[in-house]
């Protein structure tokens, strides 16, 4: 997979990047990500990348051109199967939309910043849009974040055991059961006798009970 970010804050990447799943991935060159300063394609030899939006309001709006000129120019060096706009009011980020995105072979992100993108850019270059939660973050590049780790961590290969991400929460409409490690007895604190009775049956229908039990408590709508 590769992914392509355009954000004003190339920065803000370093560290989410250079740990964990995530550089596993990158080491292993299952994926390559390049990131991209929008300033460096406006024309303006103030790098300026906003302006006031029509009608007036508060805030700024990122301007076009150097969005529209970054894509085209990208376009040219990939075949993207979809070009994503973080955004608040975006499609909800599941785990069945990030499955589905993880199979992908070419991406590229858009982060937006201050008051948004001018909406040209949103209606013919952008062919899809995304939202990790109902609220407002200040900026795309946490998001893209997000999104990049969710779709990783699916690759093959990126896991060391590739059938961990098959158990993870929203992968069946269901959270994950409860999870113990060693000691079995923690200060009068136990595991539950099942897991360590090694009948590999009645451990996936524990968890599987457990599993329905606690988004029946916690999470409900999933059910539905």
């Amino acid at each position: 997979m590769h992914i392509d970010i355009l954000t004003l804050f190339p920065e803000m990447f370093e560290g989410p990047f250079q740990f964990s799943i995530l550089k596993r991935a990158l080491d292993k060159g299952l994926v390559t990500i390049q990131l991209h300063d929008i300033r460096d394609w406006t024309s303006d030899k103030h790098r300026t990348v906003d302006d006031y939006p029509y009608g007036g309001g508060a805030g700024m709006v990122m301007m076009v051109e150097p969005i529209v000129t970054c894509i085209e120019e990208l376009k040219s060096l990939h075949d993207y199967d979809e070009i994503i706009y973080l955004s608040p009011d975006g499609e909800l980020l599941e785990q069945p939309l990030a499955n589905r995105l993880s199979t992908l072979d070419n991406l590229l992100f858009l982060c937006g910043h201050y008051k948004g993108i001018d909406e040209r850019i949103r209606q013919y270059y952008i062919t899809r849009e995304i939202s990790i939660g109902n609220y407002v973050l200040s900026g795309g590049e946490m998001a893209s974040v997000v999104l990049t780790d969710a779709l990783v961590r699916l690759i093959p290969g990126v896991l060391n055991d590739e059938t961990s991400a098959l158990s993870d929460s929203y992968q069946d409409q269901l959270l994950s059961p409860p999870v113990y490690t060693r000691p079995a007895d923690f200060r009068g604190y136990k595991v539950p006798e099942i897991l360590l009775s090694g009948n590999d049956r009645e451990i996936a229908k524990w968890r599987f009970e457990q599993s329905l039990e606690r988004t029946r408590k916690r999470r409900p709508e999933l059910l539905k």
